[in-house]
This record gives structure tokens, sequence and C-alpha cells, in this order.
């Protein structure tokens, strides 16, 4: 095999880039193999702009026609892991949309056959681990440049969406369809980042509010407190209603500081001693004399360096670095196993304003699952007009 031939299952807005990227030639090593989709549209479209690819309305059919080495599922989050599971039962590599699932008990599911199927490459979409903004940030926090991590800061709220965007579809927004909100939609990337860079945290005890500033059933603001088990601390914040909208994380260690603004640039502030040592010799009067127009050179130094992001590249990355492990054994960027982190701290957080107190990692995935479906049985009663 010289070339993945990829199959797209959904064609909606994010499968038909994927599509566009690869039939344009920009994916190295990778061709489109076919395409399903269950509404009939689509398959007009796909007749009239990819009129040799073949094209299915079932995705068993797609998976079992010979056409395929590999599958992407851009479809609603509570299919990834049943279309992950048949892909790989059939000896077809996977490459999962975020977020891997809706609940940790269905990934865990994934994970565990995946496991038994050693020789398939499987994947999660993780297109922010490409960044190279954020690969330099693991790399320095990795090495440990700013020393033991204090606090992790988070505000991730440029994701404003009108009511339009999600009356666009009935699945959209409810628990039934969709799985969540915020939580699951739009931000899964920096939930994925956060743990990734800094570590899963041991306790969450959030404040999520549900329809607050838009007509929906599930959460459009988060905040949520973190608690590392060390001592460590974090914040992380996100909404879909700030129109103006913040990108800002902050990771503070006992040897200085590292901001990141507008996932474009990190100013890294390091301290010249550490800040237990500066505790012990210093005290209030070197401080005052130097934060009011001394040197502050003698207290930290600063670094800033930015990044250009070119959209879709970090797409085309992900899907390269995809066919690469299956043709040449090339590192998984993102390995599908480790899509149930994201999906753990999601739900810590839902689970958390659920029961209205702070809940330990790992949680209690039966318990999640019971107040779930209680959500999806009240969303049915009550459905939002």
């Amino acid at each position: 095999m010289n070339q993945v031939r990829l199959g797209i299952i959904g064609i909606g807005a994010q499968g038909g880039t994927y599509a566009g990227f690869i039939s344009e030639g920009k994916v190295k090593n990778m061709v489109i193999g076919a395409i399903c989709d269950i509404d009939p549209a689509k398959k007009e479209m796909c007749a009239e702009k990819y009129p040799d690819v073949p094209f299915y309305d079932n995705y068993i059919e797609m998976l079992e026609s010979g056409n395929v080495d590999a599958v992407v599922t851009t479809v609603p989050h509570y299919l990834h892991p049943e279309m992950g599971i048949e892909a790989l039962k059939r000896d077809v590599h996977v490459l999962l949309e975020k977020p891997a699932g809706v609940y940790t008990k269905q990934v865990k599911e994934l994970n565990d056959f995946a496991a038994t199927k050693p020789e398939l490459t499987y994947g999660v979409f993780f297109n922010q681990r490409t960044n190279p903004l954020y690969q330099k940030l693991k790399e320095m926090i990795d090495n440990g440049e700013i020393g033991k991590i204090r606090r992790t800061n988070w505000i991730i709220t440029t994701w404003w969406r009108p009511q339009g965007y999600y009356d666009q579809s009935a699945w959209r927004a409810t628990w039934e369809g969709e799985g969540g909100g915020v939580l699951v939609n739009q931000a899964p990337h920096q939930i994925d980042l956060l743990q990734w860079i800094c570590g899963m945290p041991k306790k969450v005890y959030s404040n999520v509010k549900y329809g607050f500033q838009r007509n929906i059933a599930v959460e459009d603001e988060v905040t949520a407190m973190l608690d590392y088990g060390n001592g460590a601390t974090g914040v992380f914040i996100t909404a879909t209603h700030d129109v103006v909208g913040t990108d800002r994380l902050e990771i503070m260690g006992d040897n200085g500081k590292i901001i990141v603004d507008d996932s474009k640039k990190i100013t890294i502030k390091r301290l010249v001693k550490p800040e237990p040592e500066m505790n012990k010799t210093m005290n209030m009067m070197d401080i005052m004399n130097l934060f009011m127009g001394g040197d502050t050179s003698d207290i930290y130094t600063e670094e800033v360096i930015e990044f250009e992001s070119v959209w879709g590249a970090q797409h085309i990355s992900v899907l390269e670095n995809f066919a690469a492990n299956i043709l040449d054994g090339t590192p998984l960027i993102a390995p599908g196993s480790d899509g149930i982190h994201g999906v753990a701290l999601a739900n810590a957080i839902h689970l958390s304003s659920w029961l209205g107190k702070e809940v330990e990692l790992p949680i209690d995935e039966e318990l999640f699952l019971a107040e779930l479906n209680k959500k999806i049985e009240e969303e049915k009663k009550n459905p939002i007009k």
C-alpha cells in the first residue's frame, strides 16, 4: 500500500472539509476511497463533486465494500464509538472525530476493543495537537521550564454561536442527539490540550449554565474549578454567548509563568530565582522597590514567541500523520486511546453541576449515565420550542 483510501462517514461541514483537502491533493498519501451519508441530497452533491468516488447510504456496506482502508467518523458524537468498533471488526483503520464519545463507558468499550487489534491504526482528530504553539508549550512544560505547576487558568469564550446555529439541526444542542453543548461540541480541543499539557485533575467542582443565553437544553456557559491533587489548582471557563470572546491560558509554576494569548502568542516569564527561594531571601521592601520603577530583570526575564496559524493546516497534519502511521508506523500525534481523557473531564464537569458538589476522577460511570438518561427523558417530555 502506498496511499490510504479514506472512507468519509458523514459529508457535512467537517466531512466536506476533509474531502476537499484530500481531493485537492493537499493530504500526502491519502485519497478518498468512498463517501457515506444517509441524506439523499448529499448523494446528488457528491455525484457532481466527486463523480468517481463510490457513495453509500449505509456505512456497514462501505466498510465491507473493499473500497476503503480507513474511515473518519464525522457524525453525531454518540455514534463515534459504535462506528469505530464496527470498522475495527472489519480490519479497517479508524480516525474518530472529536469527541471520542459522549460518556467514558462507551469510549472505554471502543478502547478495549481497539487494544485487541494492535495491528490497526486508531486515532482521534485532535488537530490542535499539531499546532506548533501547543507543541512548543507542551515541550516547555515537560522540560520543567517553569518548574512544578501551581495553577492553570484557561478562559476560552471565542465560540460565539447565534440561536440560528442551534436551530439548523434537530439533533444539535440536545442531550439525546449531541450529548451536551459547548463541552462536547466546541471546547473538546481545549479540554484535551489542558490535560495533555498539564495532566488530569483529581477533583472537579463546576458551575454550569444550561440554556443561559440561548434557547437550548444543554450548556452554553461553564466555570469549572480543578484540583490536581498535589496542591495545584485550575480554572476552566468556556461559553458560546461572548461575541467578542477571549482565549487566554496561564500556567504558573515555581519558576515562572507561561501565558498564551489567542492561541497565537506565548509569553514566558522566567524567575531569576525559584519563588520558594525568593520567599526565603527577599523582604517586602525589596519587592516594592522593584515594582515601583525598579529593574524587574532582577525578578524575571521575559520572552515572547509569536506563531502564525494557517487555516486547515492542522487538520491536514492530522490526516497526514494518520496515513503515515498506517503506511510506515510513524507515531500518532493523537492515539485514539487518548480520547477518553477529555471525555472523562467533560463528564466530571457535567456530573459536578448535576449533583451540586465536587466529584472525584475517575467518576462513577454508571451514575453519570443514569443522570444523563434523566436529562434525555426530561428533554423528551419537555422539548425546547
